[in-house]
């Protein structure tokens, strides 16, 4: 993987191009990973399936072995290298590839890339043919592992097929589920840029920049701008470090984005560029917003005024699609959220596509970003496990396995790594969540959090807070590693997987006794449920109430939001889930997980209707 300007949001500037490879590309499975051996990177996939990128391939088919394939395969495409590019570094940019690739372009190694949500590119200036056609050839792998993010295991059937044992419960989706683009940038060039803000009583703000390069020659310069909202250039820089005053800073906040527009330029010092090309070398622009995020004892500070999160957890899922990124049922998402009232989501359990950050930045919702690391808790039934509460010995077992604390620890971290450098400049991005439902309750956890944990922190020049969602089995009292957060993020299921159905008052009384051991563990600490949920089939009705009908689904929430409103130190509630989303299958899943306020096809459930009372109306007395 290369950071050497490609893997910035890819722009079209005066300096810069961009051409997309998305379409209809060549497809093969590989169980006996032979591809390489028989010589596909040079000639081709044989006997191929046409497929969509970006999309999961998983439910293109109709074979149930196509569904579940677990193991190599293969994509291919072609396309045409301008020679009018030849003076800049050329790449291939690949938005996501899960989980793990291997790319050839005319049959030699260009690169590879360990990780299926976030972005990488390969410079190919050595491989292609300029102004020809030139083959590029993609080999994925989607096997799970204690080592893997998403975490699992991969075993056989009777017949030697792979078989994935996720230990999470989504659909393990794999593909080139988000663009594929060819990108041009020049040799001298903006690589990178962080901010920082600082906000001043009088209205002015200061912003504060460094801009990482590649090739930046001493007699050349870099020039900084930030424009407003209507096109006037508010104030501007030189250097690769510095500061921009602001004079009437217009602040980004919650439902209300305001988003300045920051332009990078290389400037040639020597006169050798064109006078038609003004000096430019290399031109970067990108949108951010002014605002600050800190936590302050049982508060999260949004540009210093206190904060509440109304919202959800989310897939990115859709049928045929998978989790392939699909911008229409993005718009319908966020379309969802707005109607609800909600402010705020968790990405849960990846990173979700640029797109859906950049589109959160111009609505103002904030985000609570999450790495993949989930799995982290040995159980193939995880929901079920992650909610026990009375048995401390299920699932546990994780963190003892010595690969934990080297491989994983690696790939977990350079993980964080893409995930911050990718992220870092968004306004939306209020808090990073560094692991879902760990077994956090293990003492051999500790060394892996205090790790982790350490290196986060070296990472984020805003200091935005470090956060991990606990789960019922390590409630209040056993888990061993919440000194680490921030911010105190709670799974909880009291009324479904504990106490359920008419024993619901029950679940009411325990929820809130353990919520009464928090308050003394952690006295000065925010809390924001990241997960609260009922499953629930869409069109069934029962009176009285049964589990699973719609009638359920309104009263357990209803329980939830007492307990929370029952407590100042909870600043949160983030609805499990959104929509229904696609799992394995199992007997106590019907086609998926139905905890969703709004069906898979986007429509809504009574809940969704309970939602959007509830938070328009807290809304309103927060206006």
């Amino acid at each position: 993987m290369t950071n050497d300007g490609a893997l910035l949001y890819p722009q079209v500037t005066a300096t810069r191009r961009m051409q997309s490879l998305d379409g209809m590309w060549r497809f093969r499975f590989d169980p006996e990973s032979e591809g390489e051996r028989d010589g596909w990177p040079e000639t081709g996939l044989p006997d191929a399936a046409q497929v969509p990128v970006p999309a999961s391939f998983n439910d293109l088919f109709t074979d149930k072995a196509s569904r579940e394939y677990t193991g190599d395969f293969w994509y291919e495409t072609e396309f045409v290298a301008p020679g009018e590019w030849r003076c800049k570094d050329l790449f291939l940019r690949f938005d996501a590839a899960t989980h793990r690739a291997d790319v050839f372009v005319n049959g030699i190694s260009v690169g590879s890339h360990e990780g299926g949500f976030t972005p990488f590119a390969v410079r190919v200036n050595d491989a292609v043919r300029w102004n020809e056609t030139n083959r590029l050839v993609v080999r994925l792998n989607n096997e799970l592992s204690h080592a893997s993010l998403p975490a699992g295991t991969t075993g056989r059937l009777p017949d030697g097929t792979k078989v994935s044992g996720p230990y999470f419960d989504f659909f393990n989706y794999a593909g080139l589920q988000r663009p594929v683009r060819l990108i041009a940038v020049p040799a001298e060039a903006v690589t990178g840029y962080t901010t920082e803000y600082e906000l001043h009583k009088d209205g002015s703000a200061v912003v504060h920049y460094t801009v990482e390069t590649r090739g930046l020659r001493p007699e050349d310069s870099l020039r900084v701008r930030l424009i407003d909202e209507v096109g006037s250039v508010v104030a501007d820089a030189q250097g690769t470090e510095g500061e921009l005053a602001v004079a009437y800073a217009r602040l980004w906040d919650v439902r209300d984005a305001h988003l300045y527009r920051i332009e990078f330029t290389i400037l040639d010092g020597t006169g050798d560029v064109a006078a038609a090309d003004g000096g430019v070398i290399d031109e970067y622009h990108d949108e951010i917003g002014i605002r600050t995020v800190e936590v302050r004892g049982r508060e999260i500070l949004l540009n210093g005024r206190p904060v509440y999160l109304r919202g959800f957890g989310r897939h990115e899922d859709s049928a045929i699609n998978g989790r392939g990124e699909n911008l229409a049922v993005v718009t319908r998402d966020f379309e969802l959220m707005k109607w609800c009232g909600a402010n705020s989501f968790r990405t849960s359990h990846y990173p979700y596509s640029e797109e859906e950050l950049r589109l959160a930045d111009r609505e103002g919702f904030l985000v609570i970003d999450e790495v993949a690391a989930v799995g982290f808790m040995k159980s193939l039934m995880n929901f079920l496990d992650a909610a026990n509460d009375d048995d401390e010995h299920r699932g546990r077992g994780f963190f003892d396995d010595p690969d934990v604390m080297t491989r994983t620890l690696h790939v977990h971290k350079a993980a964080l790594d893409e995930l911050f450098t990718r992220d870092r400049n968004h306004p939306s991005v209020i808090m990073w969540s560094l692991m879902n439902e760990p077994d956090s309750a293990s003492e051999a956890a500790v060394p892996y959090f205090r790790a982790i944990f350490d290196h986060a922190r070296t990472l984020d020049p805003q200091h935005r807070p470090l956060t991990y969602t606990n789960l019922m089995m390590a409630a209040a009292g056993r888990d061993r590693c919440h000194g680490f957060a921030d911010v105190i993020c709670l799974n909880r299921y009291y009324g479904w997987y504990v106490q359920g159905g008419y024993q619901l008052s029950g679940a009411k009384a325990a929820f809130m006794a353990e919520m009464d051991r928090w308050m003394q563990i952690e006295p000065d600490k925010p809390f924001v449920f990241t997960e609260y949920g009922a499953d629930t089939a869409a069109g069934v009705h029962k009176l009285p109430s049964v589990q699973w009908s719609e009638e359920y689904q309104c009263e357990y929430l209803k329980m939830q939001h007492e307990v929370f409103d029952a407590y100042p130190a909870v600043v949160g509630e983030q609805m499990w889930n959104l929509c229904d989303f696609q799992t394995g299958e199992g007997i106590m899943r019907v086609d998926g997980n139905r905890k969703g306020a709004f069906t898979r096809d986007r429509q809504p459930k009574a809940a969704a209707f309970l939602l959007r009372e509830r938070w328009n109306d807290a809304a309103r007395h927060q206006a």
